[in-house]
């Protein structure tokens, strides 16, 4: 891929002249003999629960907020992250579920240390290991290094001769996957790429047919991350397996612990099979579904990153994907701090619920 073109004038993203990175602390670590053990099962409350609709401590002083598309996605200014008091970071998380994606700019957060920043993604749940993925060379099991550059590969190695456009929910195959999670962006591409797409999974459910909906509530997936793994020993003795394989059901239709939106909990990378469907059945209904994620740019955002720029998002209610558009050589650097959550919770199969009558286009169009 071709160097991008800089026009006089171009704003470029701050690098160091001799190319090093800004963040040497955050460089990935990879051990090949790091295990980790399952947290095993935990009850979770939500912090979403205890916030005040309003927002007073989240949104106050100069805060603005932007919405990036209707359906999905919000950034706000005037607010740092480092510096949000407990109730504050209810409200965070109770904005996160509704929105799905929030876009934070000019954070102190990448600065303010590991331990710090892990404190305040605590508040949300247990903190996720990763199971192959490195952390921090400095310390800190928990960060998950995000990282890409001529001198370090592995990520692009990862996705040679396939799309690295791939939606999905990170860690779906837990028992009890993730909630609110931050990726902490140290250090993009030099001109412009390395954007994450989100995609709201509340409006993926309520834009399918009622009818339609009603066949999937009731019904439950197998979430599997074998072919993870299997991707990971490819890497040979530099291969990081710090657990087996991971498996789990969970129900199709999930309704959020606080906002109690319907969500659609499928997803491309981690969703195999229908549980009870013969496997061309099960393929038939899941390749429809993963289409209709990919597809609908209806309701989806990109979320631009800058460095500085944090993004804090419910991943029980979105999917998402990287993008990996940037000349290959150049350095993406971010980490990512991720709390479980709840076990998703079923949807109620119910005969009428009455959000087709909601539904202004579809009484419009007669499509009742």
């Amino acid at each position: 891929m071709p160097a991008a073109t800089v026009l006089p004038g171009q704003i470029v993203r701050p690098k160091l002249a001799d190319d090093s990175p800004l963040y040497p602390d955050y460089m990935p670590h990879y051990d090949p003999l790091e295990k980790v053990e399952d947290i095993g099962e935990f009850e979770h409350y939500d912090a979403g629960h205890r916030a005040d609709p309003t927002f007073p401590n989240l949104l106050k002083g100069d805060a603005q907020v932007l919405d990036l598309s209707p359906h999905v996605g919000t950034e706000i200014r005037g607010v740092q992250l480092s510096q949000l008091n407990e109730a504050g970071l209810d409200e965070l998380a109770l904005l996160a579920a509704k929105r799905g994606a929030l876009v934070f700019r000019d954070q102190e957060f990448g600065n303010i240390g590991f331990e710090a920043q892990k404190k305040i993604v605590r508040h949300f749940g247990p903190l996720h290991i990763h199971g192959w993925a490195p952390h921090p060379k400095a310390g800190s099991d928990e960060h998950m290094v995000i990282y890409d550059h001529k001198d370090d590969l592995r990520v692009r190695k990862s996705w040679a001769g396939r799309s690295p456009v791939q939606w999905h929910t990170d860690q779906s195959p837990e028992s009890q996957p993730p909630g609110t999670t931050f990726i902490c962006m140290l250090e993009s591409p030099s001109a412009a790429g390395g954007d994450t797409l989100v995609s709201s999974s509340v409006q993926a459910y309520k834009s399918l047919s009622p009818r339609f909906r009603k066949r999937l509530e009731g019904l439950t997936a197998i979430h599997a991350n074998g072919d993870g793994v299997a991707q990971e020993l490819k890497n040979g003795e530099k291969a990081v397996l710090r657990r087996g394989v991971l498996q789990a059901e969970h129900p199709i239709v999930i309704v959020h612990p606080v906002t109690k939106e319907k969500a659609l909990y499928v997803n491309p990378v981690y969703t195999k099979k229908i549980v009870g469907y013969d496997q061309e059945e099960s393929d038939c209904i899941l390749g429809f579904l993963f289409d209709h994620i990919a597809k609908r740019a209806d309701f989806q955002c990109r979320i631009r990153y800058e460095a500085g720029t944090c993004l804090v998002w419910d991943q029980r209610v979105t999917n998402h994907s990287q993008t990996l558009d940037y000349p290959v050589g150049e350095r993406r650097h971010a980490f990512r701090l991720t709390s479980l959550a709840n076990k998703p919770i079923p949807a109620l199969v119910e005969e009428d619920d009455g959000e087709c009558a909601k539904d202004e286009m579809r009484t419009q169009l007669n499509l009742c």
